[in-house]
């Protein structure tokens, strides 16, 4: 399964240390203008290298859209792409070649395929996610027409946790709207990469402009889709929307959310516990969730594991690694809810 999707289908392909990564997005609708820049802008945003708390790989990810434009719209086409890797050190992953690194995916893939790409983590690389961004691109300037918006940001990192929006996500390196939260994040982050460690958080995303009725029952819920959405991203480990678990704990009279009518006589809810999904359809709220990222599992220290010959070992990683990887994470995040959102309206008839 390297396709998600069912009226636009986004599939990927490439390795970390391959000769590029890419992807081909099926089923767009022609005549949409896209702004190429506006797409690279995206790509910018999740790339390598861009401050001292990430991965010290250098990566231009410039994309290159091959197929399905013309005169800068889209025919209807398929629209093919790709990216090419230029930073790759794959040196630094030798001595992993018969090694299993602890909490990644070698020893599962190595199970169901009885071989694997050792260098980077090869397809199970978080690499891939650079393709899902380019998709998610697309679709966000598609449900811009329909008026629709999302927004991600870091929420949590470790113990800290964003308390109020103050400032502009994107001006700071942990995309954090919460500027002093900002300030803490970025010292945490900064102590763990010292010790060799890594540590995990939050992704918070907002959907506005979906109008109610958007999904479908029982096992094609808004919320199963975007929750599968959410869940295919590596380092993903839960996602909750509107009220989450919090809201398990309470009583109805806390937790349900009330009708009303607002100034221009539409029917809208007086709380948004629910998160804009009730009964797996859109309410025509904001689509509120949050998506909880496990700690890189690459420590720059040494573990205890096993070789593929079960004999014991201690690995201490090489390379260049992320201590964190939730601000990188936030324009993917971003890109799934897109193409999850944009594949749901695009099959309204």
């Amino acid at each position: 399964m390297n396709t998600t999707g069912r009226n636009i289908r986004l599939t990927t392909f490439g390795e970390s240390h391959g000769a590029a990564i890419g992807g081909i997005i099926d089923g767009f609708p022609s005549n949409v203008r896209i702004d190429l820049e506006a797409v690279q802008a995206e790509l910018d945003r999740r790339r390598p290298g861009q401050s001292h708390i990430t991965t010290g790989r250098q990566e231009a990810d410039r994309v290159r859209v091959l197929s399905g434009m013309l005169d800068g719209v889209t025919t209807g086409a398929p629209i093919g792409f790709i990216i090419e890797n230029t930073n790759q050190r794959s040196g630094d992953y030798e001595e992993m070649a018969h090694v299993f690194r602890p909490s990644h995916a070698d020893f599962t893939y190595e199970a169901k395929y009885g071989i694997r790409d050792y260098r980077g983590g090869g397809r199970a690389s978080a690499r891939e996610t650079a393709t899902r961004v380019v998709g998610g691109a697309f679709c966000k300037q598609l449900l811009a027409e329909h008026g629709i918006r999302i927004e991600a940001w870091t929420q949590q990192v470790g113990h800290v946790e964003m308390k109020e929006a103050t400032a502009d996500p994107e001006s700071n390196a942990v995309r954090c709207p919460d500027s002093e939260a900002a300030a803490r994040m970025i010292e945490l982050i900064e102590q763990v990469k010292a010790e060799g460690d890594t540590i995990g958080g939050i992704v918070g995303c907002k959907i506005s402009g979906v109008p109610a009725g958007v999904g479908e029952p029982h096992f094609d819920r808004l919320n199963a889709r975007l929750g599968s959405a959410m869940f295919s991203i590596p380092a993903v480990k839960g996602v909750e929307f509107g009220m989450g678990f919090a809201g398990c704990s309470r009583r109805g009279s806390e937790v349900i959310d009330e009708f009303t009518t607002d100034v221009e006589g539409r029917i809208v809810t007086k709380t948004n516990h629910s998160g804009g999904i009730q009964g797996g359809l859109s309410n025509g709220m904001d689509i509120e969730l949050r998506v909880g990222f496990k700690p890189v599992a690459t420590l720059l220290r040494e573990v205890n594991t096993v070789t593929d010959a079960g004999e014991p070992t201690v690995l201490k990683a090489r390379g260049r690694h992320d201590a964190c990887v939730v601000p990188r994470a936030v324009p993917v995040v971003e890109a799934m809810a897109a193409l999850t959102i944009a594949d749901f309206i695009c099959g309204v008839r």
